[in-house]
């Protein structure tokens, strides 16, 4: 029986296994898939050691939103142990003014004993509008939120809010790399995964139609196409 491939599976904020349930399942005959657990740190350098704690030495990475975010970080910290890199629906840069003085605002909403609300204030950020009515895609971004609770929240959006710019890096990533997005993702939008694209030299852009923030919920047999394809790509460099 052929070994298989070693996959780090980073989650979003406020997400956890669940966000992918269905990759787990479908890549479960190729991929040993371990999803990294972001609850206790409040900064993606130490979000980053733990993943490359719990993996083997070379291993293969996918990370969505924040997940994206570590997996920059991963491999600024150890680029050697990356066999291939998938960054979802993310971006390199850092937030605009803007976008931080939202997260500032979400922070003090849910300090205020209204962080049961937050996520379903994001929602239609979150996902396609088409979507927006069907339980089985919201609930379970609903339910993940709540397991993760408002200390985490804020944990998270510090850490997020304090990455350093993965811009500058992007060149120097070797290995081959997917970026994939929803093309109607309003939180990292489109143009961020073009300038990953264009900026790593092996990397290549898949992009999903009728899709937001979160395509492994949205749409998971485009996604479990994408990362297999994409894991074809072990061992060829």
């Amino acid at each position: 029986m052929t070994q298989r491939i070693p996959l780090a599976l980073l989650p979003g904020l406020l997400n956890n296994a669940d966000l992918w349930r269905a990759q787990i399942e479908a890549l479960s005959d190729i991929a040993d898939c371990r999803v990294a657990d972001f609850t206790t740190q409040d900064n993606v350098a130490d979000m980053a050691r733990g993943v490359l704690a719990a993996m083997p030495e070379r291993f293969a990475l996918a990370g969505l939103s924040m997940g994206g975010y570590v997996a920059l970080e991963v491999i600024r910290q150890a680029p050697h142990r990356v066999a291939l890199l998938a960054l979802l629906d993310t971006k390199a840069g850092l937030d605009t003014p803007d976008e931080t003085s939202r997260r500032r605002g979400l922070i003090e909403l849910s300090q205020k004993g209204k962080f049961r609300g937050v996520t379903r204030l994001l929602l239609p950020t979150l996902v396609h509008e088409d979507a927006l009515e069907n339980a089985a895609i919201t609930e379970p971004i609903v339910a993940m939120a709540q397991a993760c609770g408002q200390e985490v929240f804020v944990r998270q959006q510090t850490a997020i809010m304090s990455r350093p710019d993965s811009v500058p890096g992007l060149p120097r990533i070797a290995c081959t790399t997917l970026v994939l997005c929803g093309r109607e993702d309003q939180r990292t939008p489109l143009a961020h995964h073009e300038l990953m694209a264009r900026s790593i030299h092996s990397a290549s852009l898949t992009v999903i139609d009728g899709c937001g923030h979160l395509p492994p919920l949205e749409k998971p047999d485009a996604v479990n196409q994408a990362l297999r394809t994409w894991l074809r790509g072990w061992g060829r460099r």
